[in-house]
């Protein structure tokens, strides 16, 4: 038998060393977030603005040129309307009556935004104290320090006032009082979150239930619809047009009819021959004479009152797909690729012949201003004349499909706006004064008609394929403000109602829809001149 070691006792045995239990550890799939330390009124006033979150620009492309967005301005407003209510509700329901306040002149305790900081306390520490506490590690920005720059900087800005200056209201007549009802000799707060059965504090309640501004509505569904049997559904012609006597004048095959937008009848004016067909239809400014282009080249001048033709004028070996008005004097172009100057006062059928286009005219639109035309063809031209010269003023050559959308600023002089085909799909904007072009937007699709709004700086754009659509769009900006879509092919007609609040689509589909778009004008003021008066004297 071996000895026992000697540091062992005798009647001592070996144990093994005992081995760690590992401890148990539980895992849930709850998180419950411990927010000990953690100062919510901070965070919440360096958190973004929600309506920038998510939300890029709608005039930003990747070639710079701004493009049709699905997102119209109207919906953008409402969305950030909703944001910013749903921040305004979360802020009062986390820190009660302390709500953190990033508007200017606001104020909370605890909140780092900018305007919610005063420079009482950073306007007495020297340059020097503060940059030894820089050394010293990272501070806390006290209460009442209006910016990281400033309060390190030593620089004082200017205060915001802890008070409103322009109170005239003693602070008991500022107080308001709280609702109360009286039980067993108790009076009991009403307001008291016990007594509420919603969801949210009486604060957000109130907020909730405040005024808002009330966004700008347009209804996206025509509160008006009439067949148009034979509505022509080429690019190329004008059948549409409303008068300063609210009649509408629409081109049918071979004949002209006119509704009347008060009483809502319908006439026929006129029945061309049956080798013929209306191919433009425009009014004179003053509403009671209109003119009508035929497929045979004839101009005819009609008496909308007496329902009358006062005069036929020829000139023209093809179709007159486009006529304007300018006081006395009538513009017709046609697929002969002249454009006819005619004095309605003169025995003439025309005094001046314009030519400078290779095909098919297909718009024409005199300015409001001075005596300038804008005539698009099918060569992708744009060309701006002079009533005193034969040749163009102006030459735009950057469509590259057929310009018939041509429309005239009524708001701007010598801004002219011009819609390209399907091969081109953009409206650009000029400044017939310098020549040069403004801006440009891509629309995705095909440009068919142009109009100005009479009452606000917004332009209609009327589109074919692929869209089928009428797109309404802010300017300068060309941010859209809304689509209305209906026709189930291309919009190729537009007119706008003498008070400058509805406009009239007419489309291949031979339908006429009416649109409430824009609001009531304001009305024109126009000085009072001797020429006023003299007519008055007796």
């Amino acid at each position: 038998m071996e000895d026992d070691p000697p540091f062992l006792s005798p009647g001592v045995k070996l144990r093994s060393p005992q081995v760690r239990k590992r401890q148990r550890t539980d895992y849930s799939d709850r998180y419950i977030p411990a927010r000990e330390g953690v100062n919510l009124q901070a965070g919440f006033s360096l958190m973004p603005e929600a309506s920038t979150i998510g939300m890029g620009s709608l005039d930003s492309s990747p070639r710079g040129l701004p493009r049709a967005s699905s997102e119209n301005e109207l919906d953008v407003q409402r969305i950030e309307d909703a944001n910013r209510t749903f921040s305004q509700v979360l802020r009062s329901e986390l820190f009660g009556d302390q709500v953190p306040d990033d508007s200017p002149g606001g104020s909370s305790i605890g909140s780092l935004a900018p305007s919610a900081l005063s420079f009482d306390h950073v306007s007495s520490t020297r340059p020097s104290s503060v940059a030894s506490s820089l050394a010293s590690g990272p501070i806390t920005p006290p209460r009442g320090a209006a910016s990281y720059f400033d309060l390190h900087s030593g620089i004082p800005g200017p205060s915001t006032p802890k008070r409103n200056l322009f109170t005239f209201m003693s602070p008991s007549a500022r107080q308001k009082k709280q609702p109360a009802m009286t039980q067993d000799g108790t009076t009991l707060d009403v307001e008291n979150e016990l007594f509420s059965l919603s969801p949210v504090r009486v604060q957000s309640q109130k907020l909730l239930l405040s005024p808002r501004k009330q966004l700008r509505s347009i209804s996206k569904v025509p509160f008006r619809v009439l067949d148009a049997p034979e509505l022509a559904d080429d690019f190329y012609l004008n059948l549409v047009d409303w008068s300063s006597t609210n009649v509408l004048g629409v081109g049918l095959a071979r004949s002209v009819y006119l509704w009347n937008a008060v009483s809502g009848s319908v006439s026929k004016l006129c029945q061309l021959p049956d080798n013929d067909l209306v191919t433009s239809v425009t009014w004179l400014q003053e509403g009671k004479y209109i003119a009508v282009g035929s497929h045979r080249g004839i101009v005819q001048i009609y008496d909308a009152d007496v329902e009358r033709k006062i005069r036929a004028m020829d000139g023209h070996s093809s179709r007159v797909g486009s006529l304007a008005w300018h006081g006395h004097i009538l513009s017709s172009g046609s697929r002969d690729k002249s454009i006819l100057l005619r004095d309605v006062r003169a025995p003439g059928p025309y005094f001046r012949r314009l030519t400078g286009h290779k095909q098919e005219i297909c718009g024409l639109k005199w300015s409001f201003e001075d005596d300038k035309l804008a005539s698009g063809g099918n060569d992708n031209k744009l060309f701006v004349w002079d009533t005193m010269s034969d040749a163009p003023l102006l030459k735009f050559n950057d469509h590259v499909a057929a310009v018939k959308a041509i429309a005239w600023s009524p708001h701007q002089r010598g801004i002219l706006a011009s819609g390209g085909g399907t091969a081109d799909q953009r409206i650009k904007f000029w400044n017939t004064m310098t020549g040069r072009m403004l801006s440009e937007i891509d629309t995705g699709s095909q440009v068919c008609n142009l109009i100005w709004s009479k009452n606000s700086n917004e332009i209609v754009s009327a589109h074919g394929y692929s869209q089928n659509q009428i797109a309404i769009w802010k300017y300068p900006s060309l941010r859209q403000v809304t689509a209305l879509t209906g026709h189930t092919c291309r919009v190729l007609y537009l007119a706008i109602s003498p008070d400058g609040q509805t406009i009239v689509s007419g489309a291949g589909d031979e339908t006429l829809r009416f649109w409430n778009v824009f609001g009531k004008g304001r009305p024109e003021y126009r000085e009072i001149t001797l020429l006023d008066v003299v007519p008055q004297l007796r």
